[in-house]
């Protein structure tokens, strides 16, 4: 979910370093590209090789993409959708029913979307790690799109995920207590996930019960009870939530809070004495709180219940074989501190020049920038009284607390990351 001072995102890189970017796909995956006849080519190796040249280029989604009188794949590597290779239409129904017989879906069925999961191995490269399969029917025949679980074999711990000195500590704090609520908040793709299993990894003990509902289950995790939402039989967030709170659970685990019933049973289950993680999807730590009330929990509740809330994005790393100092001209730093005013002359800021190491991107992996707000006595009042983010985001800054665009600064003087980089996250 480089030499420099210390990389929060240690270990992430360790075996990033190990995946070198390709520029030429696997043989068969070139041989399609080039419209061999399809009796020549198989399948299976071409859907093997479109595998594992994503996982050698870090690669976190596979998209294939039917069009007109092709078949488009991409891949998404640090957050960036790149075209990678068409094959010819012709081989389009048979990749996909490729991946349908791996996933266990219906191959008869080509009218509706269908969700599976690939236990991928490759005995040529030593590959073992899961895939999450998206089917859905589209003009053009049915769309692909694979997210690779890879990170599941990565040692993420708090110190490594890229939390500054201040904000490891209140979170370290918060897990440590037995009840109450540690929220994580961003858009789809900005690590929530990778920030809620690092902290359940560290929970784990024999010595608790730890119960997650998920839609769907990213990682298994081992000693932990994991349920998936399934709606077909009534799983949902809110009903599974209350079956959960049946099986004498200490700490709760919930993917995400979408409504007001989920809302409250979470709440609810903070205040008998559960420690519960979850999900939401705001802009930032602060609208958090206010959102909460907007589903319907009372705000002494909130209050009560509520120890953190964590704001979160995933930006690119740069590359540290090519990473350069960047020098800005007066008009160029003049545009910079209209966009970031908290930037000043003396600041030294970088860049990627590109090369093989990162495929030319200048970036290689990716990293969070974070700001945890700590739910204080003067926080817990400002929710009593119903007070809107803004008021509650000025009292926690006013406490010590650093945004995300402070964070994401402080991350691109240190140059793990650049400014434009910073600028291009933060306006999404």
């Amino acid at each position: 979910m480089p030499t420099e001072p210390k990389n929060p995102s240690k270990g992430k890189d360790e075996q990033s370093s190990s995946r070198a970017p390709v520029s030429i796909p696997g043989a068969a995956l070139l041989a399609a590209s080039r419209d061999t006849p399809i009796d020549d080519l198989s399948i299976i190796d071409l859907v093997q090789d479109i595998i594992e040249s994503a996982y050698q280029s870090r690669a976190s989604d596979i998209h294939i993409d039917p069009q007109e009188d092709k078949v488009g794949i991409s891949f998404r590597v640090d957050g960036i959708m790149k075209d990678i290779s068409t094959v010819s239409k012709k081989l389009h129904p048979s990749i996909i029913s490729r991946l349908k017989v791996l996933s266990g879906l219906r191959t008869d069925e080509h009218q509706a979307s269908q969700d599976g999961r690939i236990k991928f191995t490759s005995a040529r490269n030593n590959l073992r790690f899961d895939i999450r399969l998206s089917i859905m029917p589209t003009y053009f025949g049915e769309n692909a799109v694979m997210r690779l679980l890879v990170e599941v074999g990565e040692q993420f711990t708090l110190e490594n995920l890229g939390f500054s000195e201040r904000d490891l500590e209140i979170v370290k704090e918060a897990i440590s207590d037995p009840y109450g609520m540690i929220l994580s908040t961003g858009p789809t793709g900005s690590g929530k996930t990778t920030t809620l299993y690092t902290m359940l990894k560290i929970l784990n003990s024999p010595t608790v019960t730890v119960i997650t509902i998920e839609d769907p289950i990213e990682y298994s995790m081992a000693g932990i009870t994991q349920v998936q939402v399934n709606h077909s039989v009534g799983i949902d967030f809110a009903n599974g939530l209350r079956s959960i709170l049946r099986q004498d659970p200490n700490i709760i685990m919930v993917g995400e809070i979408r409504d007001t019933e989920a809302a409250n049973i979470a709440v609810n289950a903070a205040l008998t004495g559960h420690l519960l993680l979850s999900t939401l999807h705001t802009n930032n730590a602060s609208t958090t709180l206010p959102r909460l009330i907007d589903m319907g929990v009372e705000p002494f509740l909130i209050a009560s219940t509520v120890d953190i809330a964590i704001g979160q994005r995933l930006i690119r790393k740069l590359c540290t074989t090519c990473r350069e100092v960047k020098s800005f001209t007066p008009i160029e730093f003049a545009a910079l501190q209209r966009s970031l005013s908290m930037v000043t002359p003396t600041d030294k800021f970088y860049y990627g020049k590109g090369c093989p190491e990162c495929d030319g991107t200048g970036y290689k992996g990716r990293m969070a920038i974070y700001e945890v707000l700590q739910v204080s006595p003067k926080v817990r009042e400002a929710i009593s009284a119903r007070a809107n983010s803004d008021e509650i985001e000025n009292i926690a800054i006013a406490e010590g607390m650093t945004t995300m665009l402070q964070d994401g600064i402080a991350k691109a003087k240190a140059g793990l990351t650049s400014i434009e980089e910073i600028l291009r996250v933060m306006h999404e």
